[in-house]
Order: C-alpha cells, then sequence, then structure tokens
C-alpha cells in the first residue's frame, strides 16, 4: 500500500474480490463459514488485464459535460462504483470530434486538454483496483440532439440557438434517421479518412489518460453502425453495397486506432447484432442483421478486437424490438458458438445477481454489462455476492456497514 496514500487505496485486488472469509469474519456474523465463488465473481483475463469479477457497468450518457471535458460530476458518479466492486467501469460514450457528439452536454475526447480531468479518474479508479475503460463514438446523423431533460424545453433537435450544429452532421449517405431529424451529408473519401483518424488520435488521448480498455461504439445508429446498415448506408462507391464495403469504415477505423492502443491493453467493439426492422421490398433483409454480425465478429478477430459487446437496434423508428429480460443475451450466445477465439459481453435488462450469475454460468457470454440496474442500486456488486452467497472484498471505509446473516455485538 503507497503510504502517500494510505487512507484511500484498498488492500488486496480491491472490493468486488470474491475472497475468503477470515474466522474473525465468520464469527462476527458477517459470513455463515467458507463460502464458494460463483461464475459472475471468478476472474477473467484479456490480454495483460485481469477482471476480478465479471461485472461491467455499461457506457451511459449523462449528458453532464460543457465543450467535452469530464467534470467532477464524472469523478463522483464514476467512483462510486470503482469504490462498489465494478470489475469494469466503462465511461461513457466520448466523442471524437466536436460534431460527433450526440448532444451539447456530451463528454468529448477531441483534444488534447481533455486528457487532465479524465486521468484523475483513471486514478481513482485504480487506486480503489478497479478496471476502467472508455468509449470512442461519433453519433454521425443521430448528433445535435438534445439532452432528455431539455426535450420538453427545447424539442428533440439541438438547433444553433441551444448549442446545437444542424449543418455540420455527417453520415454514409443523405438518409435522416427519421422525418423529424436533421439531415446528414454524405461524406466524402476525405472526410472517412479524418474522422478515422480523430478515432485514432482519441485512442492516444485515452492511453495517456490511462484507461485499461478501449471500445468503439458501432452500434445503436450512430456513425459506424450507419456505415453497417443498408438502411443508413446508400453509397455505391467502396463504402457502400456489398457487406465487404459496408464494413470497411468500421474495419480501417480499428487498424487505425490499434496504432495508438497499446497492443497489451483490450480492444472492444459494441455492435447493434440487427436492427430489429422487418424485411421490406427496398431493402430484402430489412437492416443489418444477426448473420451479418457473427461474420463481422469473425473478421474483427483476425484484427486485434478482444470482445464483441452484443446490443442491438438504433438504425430505425421501424424497429420492433422484443423488450423483456435478457432479450440481447442470445446474441452474446452466438458470438461465444460460432467465433469461440471472440469474448463476447451480454447487455440489456439484466437486472439481478441471480440472472447475471446464470449468463456467466451457462457460457452465455464471457461478461455483462450492466446498466440502469447499477443506477438505481449503485452496490449491486456487493450486495450481488451477499445474494449468491458469496463473500466479497470490501471498501474499507465501508466494511462497518456489511450486512450481517446473523446480528452479533462482538
Amino acid at each position: 500500500m503507497d503510504s502517500s496514500n494510505f487512507y484511500q487505496e484498498q488492500q488486496g485486488t480491491g472490493p468486488g474480490t470474491s475472497v475468503q472469509p477470515t474466522a474473525s469474519e465468520i464469527k462476527q456474523g458477517f459470513a455463515p463459514g467458507p463460502t464458494t465463488t460463483p461464475a459472475l465473481f471468478t476472474p477473467l483475463k484479456i490480454r495483460s488485464l485481469t477482471l476480478k469479477n465479471r461485472i461491467a457497468m455499461s457506457p451511459m450518457c449523462m449528458y453532464s459535460s460543457h465543450d467535452g471535458f469530464a467534470t467532477d460530476f464524472h469523478l463522483v458518479h464514476t467512483g462510486q462504483y470503482a469504490l462498489r466492486g465494478v470489475g469494469l467501469i466503462m465511461m461513457e460514450a466520448a466523442a471524437v470530434a466536436p460534431e460527433g457528439r450526440i448532444t451539447p452536454n456530451c463528454l468529448g475526447i477531441w483534444k488534447d486538454e481533455h486528457v487532465e480531468k479524465l486521468e484523475q479518474i483513471t486514478r481513482f479508479a485504480h487506486t480503489n483496483h478497479a478496471s476502467i475503460g472508455i468509449q470512442l463514438a461519433h453519433a454521425g446523423r443521430k448528433a445535435s440532439t438534445n439532452a432528455p431533460w431539455l426535450i420538453k424545453v427545447h424539442g428533440a433537435n439541438a438547433d444553433e440557438e441551444h448549442g446545437g450544429w444542424p449543418n455540420d452532421l455527417i453520415g454514409p449517405s443523405p438518409v435522416p434517421f427519421s422525418d423529424r431529424s436533421w439531415m446528414p451529408a454524405e461524406m466524402t473519401i476525405e472526410q472517412i479518412t479524418s474522422i478515422q483518424r480523430e478515432f485514432a488520435l482519441a485512442a492516444g488521448r485515452a492511453r495517456r489518460a490511462n484507461f485499461d480498455v478501449l471500445e468503439l461504439h458501432g452500434a445503436h445508429g450512430y456513425l459506424i453502425h450507419s456505415f453497417l446498415s443498408p438502411i443508413s448506408n446508400r453509397r455505391t462507391d467502396a463504402y457502400g453495397g456489398s457487406f465487404d464495403n459496408r464494413i470497411r469504415f468500421l474495419v480501417e477505423t480499428v487498424r487505425s486506432v490499434r496504432t495508438q492502443w497499446p497492443i497489451n491493453r483490450p480492444l472492444f467493439v459494441r455492435l447493434s447484432m440487427t436492427d430489429w426492422v422487418e424485411p421490406s421490398g427496398d431493402i430484402p433483409t430489412g437492416g443489418w442483421t444477426e448473420e451479418e454480425s457473427i461474420e463481422l465478429a469473425k473478421v474483427l478477430a483476425q484484427e486485434q478486437v478482444d470482445l464483441i459487446d452484443c446490443s442491438t437496434s438504433g438504425s430505425s423508428p421501424l424497429q420492433k424490438i422484443p423488450l423483456g429480460l435478457g432479450y440481447q443475451v442470445p446474441f452474446a450466445h452466438a458470438v461465444k458458438r460460432n467465433v469461440p477465439q471472440m469474448l463476447s459481453a451480454a447487455v440489456g435488462l439484466i437486472t439481478t445477481a441471480k440472472q447475471a450469475n446464470s449468463i456467466i454460468e451457462s457460457k452465455h457470454a464471457d461478461l455483462v454489462f450492466i446498466a440502469r440496474a447499477l443506477l438505481r442500486e449503485p452496490n449491486f456488486v456487493l450486495d450481488a455476492a451477499r445474494q449468491l452467497d458469496a463473500f466479497a472484498q470490501y471498501p474499507h471505509q465501508y466494511e462497518r456497514g456489511r450486512s450481517k446473516p446473523k446480528h452479533s455485538f462482538i
């Protein structure tokens, strides 16, 4: 333990690690006796990184930045999950260019000045022995919207008066998300190359900020996904049409990012595994499909990508999503079955410890991304250990608050 950081630094491998209770802890009623380690609390090694458990915090937009800068909000918000045992904290989508933000209030990583605050956040996470990543993103045609709590005041789209950039939206083709969305301009080859360079430069900043994991946002209808899906990609050049052409932007971006992101650090890609849109005469497949996602995962496995974060949807307001508990887990399982050299993560309506543990135990995914359940229950990981009859290390500052199966005043 670093004596200069004595009060903050955690012991061992940190909160959220499955450990055996001591005789004293058993005597005090913190555990009934020796415990076993459930699948959810087994470590996961990815390149040089070992996650202490299989629970990751999903990247969730917080709409709390100014000019892309992380703030004290991000330090506190992210830091609480480092204290409370999350195995991998994935920070929200960070725009690689100012016009790549979803809203004017979104996080950015497009300039060197953004690094300082981000490094403070990673330093706090590492002090508490938590692994931390960041998602690199460009919103493409779905940029320049308003934060959720501002929609009732200013409407869904952010115009120039409210900090938006409606005339600077870009996409693979001039196809808006809906008839109420801004119209994007079709990207030139020079713009494609420029944005790929911005992703690489952002990866270098993430490296300097000491993130452990990098994720590229290739889902939810944003720029990378919009190249993949024939709903939004109507190009007739090398970046549109065939499967190989539609994946070209992402594959080239991965290669560009890997020039700046160390080979010993994990690289994830979040995909919308399907658009959930019915076939039509215009688009016989309906959009991007599960089968194409599997083939893309095989390609990405050869490009030094380590994990596919399996989400869905976001390309069209015509999508019909069969919402239900764990509704996207089968896609993570499909990646594991069909691309054994690629790790997969499940995300979407994973709400309880038993459900999450079952996903890992049944080998349907290697990692579970928890989103809104963590917003509701910041202590999800430590509570999950108790619910699964395991014993997890607590932050030493909070040890006195550990639940007891039986009460004792010892």
